[in-house]
């Protein structure tokens, strides 16, 4: 019996551990299922928001590369036009303005100097005292200037109330005397009372007595002396002041026609090659600063040195134009001499060009009213016109007047919106 309840008790424990052993299969069979039913629930769902992720990433990628794309191509056209000036077409009109198409062409070589104006030999002549005493001027309006006829009063001379005495009467006596002589002598020589030397020297005196009399007395005025104008012209100077003493012969004023004036240059030894082929010039006054071309003036070449003077290292060349009443004799100018032409080159007037620090620009029109501003290097230089060595193109559209402008104007960087860009 005791047997058989042992038996009984070890099969009761062994069903029992074996049911337990079930059931904790079951549950771990349960939680790994449901473990794993999350795991991969929870793993499906990172995978949806990675996905999500990436899409946006990709949308946000495409949307930046349209915006850089667009942001590029602004700034590709912010840079096409970045260096454009606006100057209207209204704002144009109202000053000079020029624009020229430059085209290859003759330019010629030139040398650059310095040069005085002279008066043509002929178109001046000095006046001088006819008479010793005091002058006076003839007209309180009479100036270095003035223009004067031939045959005016331009000084009074009076001796009046002087030690020496009244020239006029002084000399009018002299010839008097000298006449009464000569009217003898003439009568003697024929009866031979005196010899032929001694009637040479009585008429020799009387020549001379005449002579002076008559030049004084055809001027004689009620103030002493008249000193007339030798010829038609103006006041070039006067050389005197009213109330000096003055002596026979003494310069008191020089009258210039200024009809032909010469431009006389000083060249450097070292051009002496080029001046064969010199044929005119242009030349700049310093007081209006303006440039004027001998051919403009029925001006011609007189002559040009073969050799230097000693004491100087410059040749003369002189040349001879007509005078329009604008150039000042005496005055020293700037010259450009005119050579031998240089073929197939590109030149713009001097009035386009603007300095900015040593460095010359041009503005070249690229639109109706948008123009560029264009670095340009310089080669000779005639004073009207300069030679284009780099910086333009033939068939540019340079601004030839009205520069200044189109430079205060490209102050404005901004291009207004309205503006169209047709090029």
């Amino acid at each position: 019996m005791r047997t058989i309840f042992y038996a009984i008790t070890i099969l009761a424990i062994s069903l029992w551990g074996c049911k337990n052993q079930t059931s904790q299969d079951k549950h771990k069979h349960t939680e790994t299922e449901t473990h794993a039913g999350h795991s991969h629930e929870g793993h499906h769902h990172e995978g949806e928001e990675h996905d999500h992720e990436h899409e946006g990433e990709e949308h946000d990628h495409e949307h930046e590369t349209v915006k850089e794309h667009a942001a590029h191509s602004h700034e590709e056209t912010e840079a096409k036009h970045s260096d454009e000036i606006i100057f209207p077409k209204a704002q144009a009109a109202k000053t000079t303005f020029e624009v020229k198409e430059i085209q290859p062409g003759s330019f010629n070589q030139v040398v650059k100097t310095t040069g005085q104006i002279m008066a043509a030999p002929g178109d001046e002549a000095v006046v001088v005292a006819t008479s010793n005493g005091v002058v006076s001027f003839s007209s309180n309006k009479l100036t270095e200037g003035s223009s004067v006829q031939k045959g005016q009063s331009l000084f009074q001379i009076s001796s009046k109330n002087m030690a020496e005495g009244d020239y006029y009467t002084k000399v009018k006596a002299t010839y008097e005397a000298a006449k009464a002589n000569y009217d003898r002598a003439e009568a003697l020589v024929k009866d031979r009372i005196i010899s032929q030397k001694e009637f040479e020297n009585t008429k020799l005196e009387f020549e001379n007595a005449r002579t002076a009399y008559e030049a004084v007395s055809s001027n004689k005025t009620a103030k002493g002396v008249s000193v007339n104008a030798p010829i038609n012209g103006h006041v070039k100077n006067i050389l005197v002041k009213e109330g000096e003493y003055i002596t026979v012969g003494q310069p008191l004023a020089t009258v210039s026609q200024n009809q032909r004036l010469v431009l006389r240059a000083e060249v450097s030894q070292r051009y002496y090659n080029a001046l064969q082929s010199v044929s005119t010039a242009n030349f700049k006054t310093p007081y209006d600063n303006k440039m004027y071309s001998l051919s403009d003036l029925n001006g011609r070449l007189l002559s040009f040195g073969k050799a230097s003077n000693e004491n100087s290292f410059f040749i003369p060349v002189s040349f001879e134009f007509d005078n329009k009443g604008e150039v000042i004799p005496g005055s020293f100018v700037e010259v450009y001499l005119i050579s031998a032409p240089i073929e197939n080159t590109l030149s713009i007037p001097v009035s386009a060009l603007t300095n900015e620090m040593g460095i010359h620009y041009v503005y070249v029109q690229i639109d109706e009213e948008g123009y560029r501003k264009q670095e340009v290097a310089l080669g000779a230089n005639n004073g009207k016109e300069v030679q284009i060595v780099k910086g333009l193109n033939p068939g540019d559209r340079v601004v030839t007047k009205g520069a200044y402008q189109v430079k205060m104007a490209s102050a404005s960087s901004a291009i207004p919106h309205g503006h169209s860009h047709e090029h």
